[in-house]
């Protein structure tokens, strides 16, 4: 068999030989292509072109470019380290990154963008009105009880009627009285009467008006008096009872889930206006005795004891027994009030403006009767309601 003559090809550097692909004149046989193998002694040197092979990967150099070839690296360079005699050491380890920074930065905002003490956000100062003890020289102190426990500004009585009757209740443990000058002058009868029937009672504290804005709810109208003071002691339904005993015209008000001190204050006041024996509520579903109710009541709560009840129908049933005439008020009545007959004992029961009177509250009564009303408005508030319920008991008798 002939042999082929040689390729064009084979002549070109780093060509390919004959068909047999022996790799006849070349070492070890192996392909020049293939041939990856790099001088140990410096392994970051360009490489030339290989023999009877293709050339290696370095750029030829070009006319007039005098830099030298890259050498081999020193044992002692470190990876990473600039050249030029740059002996700076490693960088170390990063600092942990804290993780508050982002909020302390925000804070920092906030606190930028918020005014300070005593400045509008304008920046200008503020300036508030001195106090009597301020200009004296006297430091601003919080007002503190002189007895027993710590202030409460929904359990302290406000108002000159609230605070005058308390004040002339011998019922009443009174701790502190804190007045402003108007207050005071507004109080010098209860003082004189208090005094004639030598009641124990402490000083009263001359304060400012702003003092005292601050012991009350916000928007309380105290007048310049406020009254810490020990609650009454509780009546129970059974005291009433034995009270009316005596008494053949007696009349008490019944109250069936009327929840707002505002209602429950007036229906106190009307009581004791029209002469009413109790102001009669279910525990559960009244309010309890606090400055704004005792406020609306004006000076009521210390003369009509307002009886808490576990049990209403049951409490219903203990007024029939000692013979009161048990009247319910409700838009569902068949007759007027002023047609039934109210000359004895009698018990007037309300319930609340929304839902009435329950249905056990209603069986339980003797009688459901209704007010005369018409017009496009059927119904009364609950206090008024009772006013003019009390007013014509007490006409008709």
């Amino acid at each position: 068999m002939r042999n082929r003559p040689p390729s064009p090809k084979s002549g070109r550097p780093g060509g390919k030989g004959g068909a047999s692909g022996s790799g006849a004149g070349r070492p070890g046989g192996r392909s020049p292509s293939r041939d990856t193998r790099r001088d140990d002694d410096n392994p970051r040197a360009a490489r030339g072109p290989k023999a009877g092979g293709k050339p290696g990967f370095a750029k030829p150099a070009r006319d007039g470019d005098a830099r030298p070839p890259r050498g081999p690296r020193r044992e002692d360079d470190t990876r990473g380290a600039r050249t030029g005699g740059d002996s700076r050491p490693p960088r170390g380890p990063r600092p942990e990154r804290r993780d508050d920074r982002r909020d302390d930065r925000r804070d920092d905002r906030r606190d930028d963008r918020r005014p300070a003490a005593g400045q509008d956000r304008g920046g200008a100062e503020r300036r508030r009105p001195m106090s009597a003890a301020e200009e004296l020289g006297f430091e601003p102190t919080p007002l503190r009880a002189t007895t027993g426990p710590a202030l409460n500004k929904h359990n302290l009585l406000y108002g000159v009627h609230a605070a005058s009757a308390a004040w002339m209740n011998p019922r009443r443990k009174i701790r502190d009285l804190f007045v402003t000058e108007s207050g005071l002058e507004a109080l010098e009868e209860a003082f004189q009467k208090a005094s004639d029937a030598e009641l124990d009672r402490p000083e009263p504290r001359l304060v400012e008006k702003e003092e005292i804005d601050k012991l009350l709810p916000p928007g309380a109208v105290h007048q310049g008096v406020a009254l810490s003071c020990a609650p009454l002691a509780e009546v129970e339904i059974e005291d009433v009872v034995d009270a009316a005993a005596d008494d053949p015209l007696a009349l008490v008000v019944v109250l069936d889930q009327v929840t707002d001190p505002h209602n429950v204050g007036a229906v106190l006041r009307s009581a004791a206006a029209f002469g009413a024996k109790a102001v009669i509520v279910q525990d559960r579903h009244a309010p309890p005795v606090t400055g704004t109710l005792a406020k609306t009541a004006s000076g009521a709560v210390e003369a009509v004891p307002l009886v808490r009840v576990t049990n209403l129908a049951r409490a219903i049933d203990q007024l029939k027994a000692a013979s009161f005439w048990t009247v319910a008020l409700a838009e569902s009545g068949a007759r007027h009030l002023h047609e039934v007959d109210l000359s004895g004992r009698t018990a007037l029961i309300l319930g609340s403006e929304g839902d009435g009177i329950r249905r056990l509250t209603g069986e339980r009564a003797d009688e459901i009767v209704r007010l005369p009303t018409g017009g496009p408005v059927g119904s009364l508030n609950v206090s008024t309601a009772a006013a003019v319920a009390l007013y014509e008991v007490a006409r008709r008798r």
